[in-house]
């Protein structure tokens, strides 16, 4: 167990402003930041290991010719299925044009057509305005130039392999958080004026995702503990088409394979969506994962097929990185279908801020997709993480240098850490059989009676492991809370007991430490 007083470290570090995670809405927010003092930027694992490295799928944003911002916002909010925040909406497609600019004049390469920018058209969007990179290594571009700039600048500073414990209090305003090195084991206090979360999602408390190792819910779960207040974290989103082989990883079939005409087909090769959506395919994800759950229930299959084959060689020049991963396990999509099934993808609900970024803790913000600005409402439009990303990441960094931050304290009390005993693939399949694609009351009532037969110890020596079993658990308790609260299907969340959406449920789940039982606002 750990507690005191810094002095009883080795090691503790003060800056002006700490970002937790490095991924597009951390880097874009450090860049912000450093304009008006020392930045330090925190990741789990090395500064390339993020949610936004895997995005393939590409960034929205309405800048063609046959687009206007208005359009995407009506997509937007048709996807959420009456869960957004217009507010929130207006702003991330009001903004997006000048990001998407700026990150052009920083370096960022999208893919061009004679010299003109390439839009692809994507699921539920109603104009071609999504932007790629490479085909399909968009994330991964634009955290590589938002990345560059970052780096350039002389305030800001970056530390790796440093899972985040916990935050730091003075006064009761967050006023820095608690490091773990990865190799030392050492806790180091991160002392500063502000703290931003933008620590990404939380795919991997399921044992099906898209997510890499490092998306646990660790900033859920830490903003949860220091008292922060959670919102819609019911709503998970299924990606529709992961990669099904066994012993291979869930890798991501992106959506644009859709969007270039692949075919979802049952084991008998024949289409399925045709008559469950208008949109066939291209329907919005929730539709579509809960479409193919169908299937494989109804034909006791572990998983469906994706087809854009018999067009030559289409997919390998179109969508180089995917083709290379499926060829190296033996699956040319040129040439063959590939196995599919859904996978847990994106958290629409996270730790509730304001349009700036606030949270309701003093001294803490958060960006991306660990937050819940309600702009992706119960069901996300696809391509638009990427761009909230980068337009919170900026808004909320902005806010951090206007408001009027006191010093970073000399020395904070430190909390103790417990750790929880058990297998973490345990709670991995515990949250896909019982808070996953479809739930029910029975089903969430069993999840949190096993979550609650987990018991804590004290820990004298923290660890990653440790740290992310801790979160998993939280993480997986708050989504079965909210969701048994919610007593409708509504966007991701769907209950066979409650099938319909209703009318007094079109509000924001909330719950906080302070107020444990859930409320609707």
């Amino acid at each position: 167990m750990y507690h005191g007083v810094i002095e009883a470290f080795s090691e503790s570090l003060k800056t002006d402003y700490v970002v937790i995670g490095a991924g597009v809405a951390g880097m874009r927010a450090a860049i912000e930041l450093a304009r008006a003092g020392r930045v330090l930027v925190v990741a789990k694992d090395s500064l390339h290991e993020s949610s936004s490295e895997y995005a393939q799928g590409g960034i929205a944003v309405a800048l063609s010719d046959e687009d206007n911002v208005s359009l995407h916002e009506a997509d937007t909010l048709v996807a959420g299925d009456g869960l957004c925040n217009p507010d929130a909406v207006r702003t991330l497609v009001g903004e997006g044009p000048d990001e998407i600019r700026r990150l052009i004049d920083w370096g960022a390469e999208f893919d061009r057509s004679g010299g003109r920018l390439d839009f692809a058209r994507e699921g539920a969007h109603s104009r071609s305005r999504v932007l790629h990179s490479h085909g399909d290594s968009t994330g991964r571009e634009i955290a590589r130039a938002l990345y560059q700039v970052a780096a350039a600048l002389p305030n800001v500073t970056f530390r790796g392999f440093s899972a985040v414990a916990d935050l730091l209090f003075e006064d009761g305003r967050v006023a820095g958080a608690v490091a773990i090195d990865d190799r030392s084991g050492t806790a180091i206090p991160l002392l500063a004026r502000g703290v931003l979360l933008a620590t990404g999602g939380l795919g991997r408390v399921y044992a099906d995702t898209t997510n890499p190792d490092v998306a646990t819910g660790d900033g859920v779960a830490m903003a949860w503990r220091a008292g922060a207040r959670i919102s819609d974290i019911e709503f998970v989103q299924f990606h529709p088409t992961a990669l099904h082989v066994e012993g291979a990883p869930r890798f991501l079939l992106s959506e644009a394979l859709r969007g270039e005409g692949a075919r979802l087909l049952n084991s008998r090769g024949e289409r399925f969506m045709v008559g469950v959506h208008p949109l066939a395919e291209l329907a919005p994800r929730d539709v579509v994962s809960r479409a193919i759950v169908e299937e494989m229930r109804r034909e006791g299959a572990p998983h469906v097929y994706l087809d854009l084959s018999g067009r030559g060689d289409f997919v390998r020049k179109r969508f180089p990185r995917i083709h290379a991963t499926c060829l190296k396990i033996g699956i040319d999509l040129d040439l063959q279908p590939a196995p599919v099934c859904p996978a847990a993808h994106y958290a629409m609900g996270g730790v509730w801020t304001d349009l700036y970024g606030r949270t309701t803790l003093d001294g803490l913000w958060a960006a991306g997709e660990v937050a819940s600005t309600g702009v992706h409402g119960a069901n996300r439009l696809a391509s638009n993480s990427l761009l909230e990303g980068v337009v919170y990441g900026a808004r909320a960094s902005r806010d951090m240098v206007a408001a009027a931050l006191p010093e970073p304290p000399r020395r904070v009390g430190l909390p103790s850490f417990e750790e929880i005993p058990g297998s973490v693939q345990d709670l991995r399949r515990l949250a896909g059989h019982l808070c996953g694609i479809v739930r029910s009351g029975a089903g969430l009532q069993e999840a949190l009676r096993r979550l609650a037969a987990f018991e804590t110890r004290p820990a004298a020596a923290p660890s990653r492991a440790a740290l992310e079993f801790r979160a998993t658990r939280t993480v997986v308790e708050l989504i079965a809370r909210c969701a048994l609260a919610r007593r409708e299907s509504r966007g991701a969340h769907r209950r066979i007991d409650y099938p319909e959406k209703l009318q007094e449920f079109r509000k924001h789940s909330m719950i906080s430490r302070r107020h444990a039982e859930v409320r609707f606002e």
